[in-house]
């Protein structure tokens, strides 16, 4: 792996240390297993990882999400148990540092809302990996036992959202955690690095950074491919469609080379604002969400001088008038829409003659402009209950999710449901659907 790749010295000392602590044998100290590096999707977890390892000679054997589920329960739990021995057998034989790496961890075991099927593999996936964690150094294959001690193996685990992981896996004797946010500092070393030998300077890096300071570091990666497409889309014409295959494919002329193509800051930032808008197309298509929407109460059309409170479901027999509710724009102009207010109208969120007023007495006025505003930026919301031993567990339960199209609806719905869990602990959550990420916990009934 080439030497110009940068590493952040937050993430090499954090990573250090947890490694070489569990190697080490320190009286009267527990150091936990699992180290949890968590985050933003697209910021170069897992890549800063391996540099890493690199750097200190470490081998890691890798797992990924996709083999935490299988048709056969049981099995993704004994894959785990037979990694975690084959790499301690490794540092036995080999005499070096060795680590087992899961990646998106919170893809394959996590539970985002209620849509998310909770397997028996779920469960024992969380469940073994905390016998691993409490117990390093005695992990038995199902159907056998081997009473010889093995290696402890530091276990590296990524993902988005460890909240939504199985609570008593995450606390801190089982896994440290690390909240991996790359600094500006850390950003234009990084991007630096991407774009080292192609003639950029710090200055014009750091300009680069600065025009598109909401993307992840993946799109700067993604931009630098971007910039070969003119030169393979003239190689694939010049040589013909028909001969793509041959030439590129076992070729007896060796791969084709291509020069290196102009990475003027200019330039870059046209390529950067293509992918910047196909990014937008794809978040303004809400397709996702319009297809999987639960059907739930939708209200009939009333006028703005009446109180939205009668409901339709639509059934086969009857069916609803406009089913498939219009994808409005987020992004929306005061001058052209002045009686909107956070992608909302006024008879949505309430407000009339310039005055704002509570949709429900049930809830206070902050979390409704909460609600308005969560919807508004396309978060899902849905709520989470439990009584008082579930809450100090940290085990919830999921309820369904609100519906997303009206604040009204939203309201309504929310204020049914704190009825039926009279005497509960109640929670909104709101989903970044996108991140996979939650961007609001607020616990809204009290019992």
């Amino acid at each position: 792996m080439s030497q110009h790749y940068y590493i952040s010295p937050r993430f090499i000392d954090k990573l250090a240390v947890h490694i070489t602590k569990n190697f080490l044998d320190i009286p009267h100290v527990r150091v936990p297993l699992i180290l949890g590096i968590h985050g933003r999707k697209g910021e170069g977890k897992s890549f800063q990882c391996e540099l890493v390892f690199e750097r200190m000679g470490i081998e890691a054997v890798n797992m990924s999400s996709g083999e935490l589920e299988s048709p056969d329960a049981g099995d993704p739990a004994r894959l785990i148990r037979l990694r975690y021995r084959e790499t301690a057998e490794m540092i036995r034989v080999k005499g070096k540092m060795c680590v087992l790496m899961i990646n998106d961890l919170d893809a394959g075991a996590g539970r985002f809302d209620e849509r998310t099927q909770y397997t028996v593999n779920t469960q024992l996936v969380h469940g073994t990996l905390m016998n691993i964690a409490d117990n390093p150094t005695n992990v038995q294959l199902p159907g056998s036992y081997d009473s010889q001690p093995i290696h402890r193996v530091p276990i590296i685990v990524t993902g988005n959202d460890f909240s939504t992981l199985y609570a008593p896996l995450t606390r801190d004797g089982r896994m440290a955690k690390f909240y991996w946010e790359p600094n500006r500092e850390d950003r234009i070393g990084i991007v630096s690095g991407i774009f080292h030998g192609d003639g950029l300077s710090t200055g014009e890096i750091e300009q680069l950074i600065d025009t598109f300071d909401n993307q992840a570091i993946d799109f700067f990666s993604a931009l630098r491919s971007r910039i070969y497409d003119e030169q393979i889309r003239k190689f694939i014409y010049d040589i013909g469609l028909d001969r793509v295959s041959s030439r590129v494919v076992n070729s007896k002329q060796g791969p084709p080379k291509f020069e290196t193509p102009n990475f003027s800051l200019s330039r870059l930032i046209e390529f950067g604002e293509l992918i910047k808008a196909e990014q937008q197309r794809l978040e303004l298509s809400g397709l996702a969400r319009e297809y999987n929407q639960v059907p739930s109460l939708t209200s009939q059309p009333t006028n703005n001088n009446t109180k939205n409170t009668n409901y339709n479901i639509s059934t086969p027999d009857q069916p609803q008038a406009n089913h498939k509710a219009p994808v409005s724009n987020p992004v929306i102009s005061e001058s052209t829409s002045p009686k909107v207010a956070n992608g909302l109208n006024h008879s949505q969120t309430g407000e009339h003659n310039g005055s704002k007023k509570p949709l429900d007495l049930a809830l206070d006025l902050e979390t409704q402009d909460q609600i308005g505003e969560l919807l508004a930026q396309g978060y899902r919301l849905t709520l989470e209950y439990g009584n008082e031993r579930r809450v100090k567990n940290n085990a919830w339960k999921s309820g369904n999710p609100l519906p997303e199209n009206n604040l009204s609806e939203a309201i309504a719905a929310l204020t049914e449901r704190l009825g039926e869990h009279k005497g509960e602990y109640v929670r909104l959550i709101g989903i970044d659907t996108k991140a996979k990420r939650r961007v609001l916990e607020k616990i809204i009934q009290r019992p």
